[in-house]
């Protein structure tokens, strides 16, 4: 604990909050670089399109006697994806920053490639891989936001836990596939 009052002085928050309301969530308090902040979440924008498109791909494609299954985890997980991208859109804009939903050059700004394989156990070693990208990548976010941006970090902290949680799915689903 340190020796400074709790709060800033109340009449210089007031004040600061009437000086630039034009600038809307984004307040003087916050520290860190807005731009660096916005480009990597259009990065993680992007990431999870990708992933959205390829689960939804792998849902519509997964056949065999054990496609049932993992076309159920596909589809919850591509809802999810899509939950993440939303959520990370809307950050984007309280920055003051424009959610880059382009289709152009989507693949290399996505961390995640977007592999579809050929069969049911090359679709889930594709999305286990790409979980395992995103689980690394949204760390190292996480880590690089610190306490300069505390919403962004919650965010991609929330998203972090649930795609640790889409990667043991799919490890999962690839334990019960026969020849493991």
């Amino acid at each position: 604990m340190t020796d400074q009052p709790f709060l800033t002085d109340i009449k210089t928050i007031r004040e600061r909050a009437r000086k630039h309301i034009d600038k809307g969530a984004v307040t003087e308090g916050y520290s860190a670089n807005r731009e660096n902040v916005i480009q990597i979440l259009n990065e993680a924008l992007a990431t999870e399109i990708v992933c959205t498109l390829r689960y939804k791909s792998h849902y519509f494609r997964a056949d065999g006697i054990h496609a049932e299954v993992a076309a159920e985890e596909f589809l919850e997980h591509a809802e999810e994806e899509q939950e993440h991208a939303d959520r990370i859109a809307e950050r984007i804009v309280q920055l003051g920053g424009k959610p880059n939903f382009s289709p152009e050059g989507l693949s290399s700004r996505a961390h995640a490639e977007f592999i579809e394989g050929d069969n049911l156990r090359e679709m889930i070693e594709e999305d286990l891989i790409a979980e395992r990208i995103a689980i690394d990548t949204y760390r190292e976010i996480v880590r690089y936001l610190g306490d300069q941006d505390p919403t962004s970090r919650r965010i991609m902290e929330d998203i972090l836990a649930q795609e640790e949680e889409h990667a043991d799915d799919m490890a999962g689903l690839l334990a019960g596939l026969p020849g493991n």
